[in-house]
């Protein structure tokens, strides 16, 4: 196992080495010491902005409701695909019943739409990679929180309280937790 990186061992061997200075120092040893302690500093700078980064609102909040949102996406343009697909299905079958010049035009726009229907695949392939970096990006957090945390995370700093006005722009929401209708009206009620 490395543990170059380990903040306990370089603490240690800085303590080791001042441990064993006695009397005037060389330069070599100077400068040696000086070393030392701006790699003390960097090590404990680092520490701080990993503390600063809140990566447990990271791992356990922001990156799994990032990842429940991408797959909200492609459940939902799933499901937009396969409700023009059956429309098309539908127009497929009023052929017949149109006259020939128009049927052509009917069949060649039908095509079109089919074809532009590819885009839900492809969607789902490019959102599936970015999952897949998000689930990368997450075991290396937890990782660097392992190999240089120390279990003394400052406390979460609050999130803004969510006005009225704000709780409305936030887009397309999970199915569950998106604004009520009854809110909704309740909102537009209060503007008369």
């Amino acid at each position: 196992m490395h543990d170059a990186g380990n903040p306990a061992l370089i603490e240690r061997a800085v303590r080791e080495v001042l441990g064993s200075l006695s009397g005037d120092m060389t330069s070599t040893e100077a400068v040696l010491l000086s070393e030392l302690e701006a790699l003390g500093r960097e090590v404990q700078r680092a520490k701080s902005e990993i503390a600063a980064l809140r990566v447990d609102d990271i791992n356990d909040s922001h990156i799994p409701r990032a990842t429940d949102e991408l797959d909200a996406v492609v459940e939902h343009t799933a499901n937009a695909t396969n409700e023009i697909l059956d429309v098309c299905e539908g127009l497929e079958a009023m052929q017949k019943r149109v006259p020939a010049s128009e049927a052509e035009a009917l069949a060649a726009a039908v095509t079109r739409i089919y074809e532009a229907c590819s885009f839900q695949d492809i969607t789902g392939q490019r959102i599936g990679k970015v999952v897949s970096a998000l689930k990368a990006i997450e075991s290396r957090v937890a990782t660097v929180i392992a190999r240089f945390g120390d279990g003394e995370l400052p406390p979460p700093v609050p999130e803004p309280p969510v006005t009225e006005g704000r709780a409305l722009a936030n887009g397309p929401q999970l199915p569950g937790s998106g604004t009520s209708q009854a809110d909704i009206d309740k909102l537009l009620a209060s503007f008369d």
